[in-house]
């Protein structure tokens, strides 16, 4: 469903461990808005919902809710730090379009 790549993973252990939470894991959802329709949302969480998808990759755990599941199949998350910014990318092959900042899609 998920992939992580090996950067996004390294990036994810080291929040969650200068945090001091090595055990929690990330929620990638999707919820309405954006300027495309619909956007990511991420965030620290310390266990997954009853009916979440759990994905563990590289080392990190994924939890993504039965909703979100529709637009996430086959979804690349990338960690890029680079001279214009640092920060995750989403890679959606079920994306129609996206907006300019990358942070909403349609689907």
């Amino acid at each position: 469903m998920v992939t992580v790549t090996d950067a996004a993973a390294e990036k994810i252990r080291s929040m969650l461990e200068s945090q001091g939470h090595p055990e929690y894991g990330l929620r990638v959802g999707v919820m309405g808005g954006g300027c495309s329709g619909f956007q990511y949302r991420l965030a620290f969480e310390t266990a997954a919902g009853e009916m979440d998808q759990v994905i563990e990759d590289k080392g990190v755990k994924i939890f993504i809710d039965p909703k979100s599941c529709l637009y996430l199949n086959g979804v690349k998350l990338d960690y890029i730090d680079g001279l214009m910014g640092a920060g995750f990318k989403i890679d959606n092959p079920n994306a129609r379009s996206t907006c300019g900042c990358g942070e909403s899609f349609s689907a």
